[in-house]
């Protein structure tokens, strides 16, 4: 059974078969930092694992890998301070 709908009417269906990824660092270290969620993408767990361990956990849980987060753009500087 992959999906489940809340009786109260509360929270939306929800496939447990969707497994997504979302990287958010690769560190200096080697160690890679990530989103994990089952079901609904905006439920999520940090993990962080070497990359063997995320390579051997991506094909395990048969995820899909999100595009990674964007990292911050710096503030625009006015001409003025230019």
């Amino acid at each position: 059974m992959n999906a489940t709908t809340d009786d109260a009417g509360g929270l939306p269906d929800v496939d447990l078969s969707r497994r997504t990824v979302r990287i958010r660092a690769r560190h200096d270290n080697g160690f890679i930092e990530f989103d994990f969620s089952i079901g609904w993408p905006d439920l999520v767990v940090e993990l962080v694992m070497a990359p063997a361990e995320f390579d051997a956990f991506c094909r395990e849980q048969r995820v899909k890998v999100l595009p990674a987060f964007d990292a911050p753009t710096p503030p625009r500087r006015s001409p003025s301070e230019e």
